[in-house]
């Protein structure tokens, strides 16, 4: 739990539960980009960390369910607006470098002639990688959560008034690289997608089990350079499967391409399910608001 990871500052107090909320301002850049930035690390309705003195484990275990229960409401909320106009929002999740923006470049550059693409950015710092994402021809919004670890509800939710992706839009998140704290918040989306390169070693799944529980797809990237590792795919595999036995796994090369077709093929059998789905109070509305 991000509460408890020390990414907040360590002198500042403790919240009351549900009190304030986050400082953080917009501003759109000269390059375009709309960005955010937090100068506190915000979740929920301003919950910060919680080791300053003081702080109790029955005390810490309540902020933590506050906070959670919070962003599962707005979770549940940017799930039934991206549903009603066929948006297909996912959760890119993995640690720092896995190949995520490189993966969304050219997955862009395959299908933004065919379909409405939209990306929010989520880093600690800068725009670099929003800027990729521009270049490459979609929408982009930049997420600067400053010592925040993850995105949450609150801030898709803010990203996605900004971006107003059209009915029908691929939505992907990126979040920030972290294979901790994104596994525990919901972002509304229809489901997480985890990337892994095969620079990480076999073992990631066991040692961080949430994040793979908790996603649909695996994408096994940076595939081309298997033949200079020593890396067993099968382990790996093996591996996933014994903390989440339905998850579906993907080799791929954001580099050379290689896989990428079995990608995109997923991505058009989620947006066709996403198109098919009744949707409930569907409005007349042609971009979400949430």
């Amino acid at each position: 739990m991000c509460i408890s990871c020390g990414c907040g500052n360590d002198d500042a107090p403790a919240p009351a539960t549900g009190a304030g909320t986050p400082d953080e301002h917009e501003h759109v850049g000269a390059d375009g980009l709309v960005y955010r930035h937090a100068h506190r690390h915000a979740h929920g309705a301003g919950a910060m960390h919680s080791h300053a003195p003081g702080v109790t484990p029955t005390r810490r275990v309540q902020i933590e369910r506050d906070i959670l229960a919070r962003n599962d409401g707005l979770a549940a909320a940017n799930r039934k607006c991206f549903e009603e106009h066929g948006v297909l929002a996912l959760n890119f999740v993995s640690s720092p470098g896995s190949g995520k923006t490189s993966l969304l470049v050219r997955t862009i550059a395959a299908l933004k002639e065919k379909t409405p693409l939209a990306v929010i950015e989520g880093d600690q710092q800068t725009s670099l990688d929003a800027e990729r994402i521009l270049a490459a021809g979609a929408l982009a919004v930049q997420i600067n959560t400053g010592k925040g670890c993850h995105l949450d509800a609150d801030q898709v939710r803010q990203a996605v008034d900004r971006l107003a992706p059209p009915r029908g839009a691929l939505l992907f998140i990126e979040n920030v690289g972290n294979l901790v704290c994104p596994a525990a918040f919901d972002l509304g989306e229809a489901c997480k997608v985890v990337i892994l390169s095969v620079t990480e070693g076999e073992d990631k799944p066991l040692k961080y089990p949430d994040m793979f529980r908790a996603a649909h797809l695996l994408l096994l990237n940076k595939c081309d350079l298997l033949p200079h590792l020593d890396f067993d795919v099968q382990r790996v595999i093996e591996n996933a499967r014994r903390v989440n036995p339905a998850i579906e796994i993907m080799q791929i090369s954001a580099a050379t391409g290689s896989g990428m077709e079995p990608w995109l093929e997923w991505l058009a059998r989620e947006q066709a399910a996403v198109h098919t789905r009744p949707a409930e109070n569907n409005d007349a509305r042609e971009r979400p608001q949430l």
